[in-house]
């Protein structure tokens, strides 16, 4: 079976991920505890992460690593730098394209992997290594910022599978690459 790639991010109404300064101020103002996103049965079944540098370095500010599953940074930056003492183990710094990266996964025996960060789900989305997109809208406009989706090659059809509104006015919606 081979390695299958899963996005399950977050966006803005106008479909950015963060604003220009990488801030989520917009989104934490509309986490609600008390809801379920669905983000604790998605990363159940999963089996590793790949993230870009900049969604690394910010989930480095958090107070706590919050994976459990192998983490793998595709960075040109960091693929030469040693990986922080306390994530050793946990976390490993390449400078691989993204078939190599889902090569390399899979040769350790991964079969499911976690797309996260705005540019590496663009080109994991380009390198057509992406099977299912779970997109969580917050009802905001911030106008401007780091986008989910930039330029492709042609459309990429999909799937619609299910969607869910909780109290908050978070929509979440999954699909499939058709």
């Amino acid at each position: 079976m081979p390695i299958t790639g899963h996005v399950f991010i977050a966006t803005s109404l106008d479909g950015f991920i963060a604003r220009p300064d990488g801030s989520l101020d917009w989104l934490i103002a509309r986490d609600a505890p008390d809801e379920d996103h669905g983000y604790a049965t998605f990363i159940a079944g999963m089996e590793c992460i790949v993230m870009g540098r900049g969604t690394f370095d910010a989930v480095r500010g958090f107070p706590e690593w919050p994976y459990t599953l192998p983490v793998l940074v595709l960075s040109r930056r960091l693929a030469d730098q040693p990986v922080p003492d306390d994530l050793q183990g946990k976390v490993a710094f390449a400078n691989l394209t993204p078939h190599q990266a889902m090569a390399h996964l899979a040769d350790q025996g991964h079969r499911r992997a976690y797309i996260d960060g705005g540019q590496i789900v663009q080109s994991f989305l380009r390198a057509g290594l992406i099977e299912t997109l779970t997109i969580t809208t917050a009802p905001v406009l911030i106008g401007q910022g780091r986008p989910l989706f930039g330029t492709i090659p042609q459309d990429i059809p999909l799937i619609h599978e299910a969607s869910t509104s909780w109290p908050s006015g978070l929509v979440q919606s999954r699909w499939r690459i058709a």
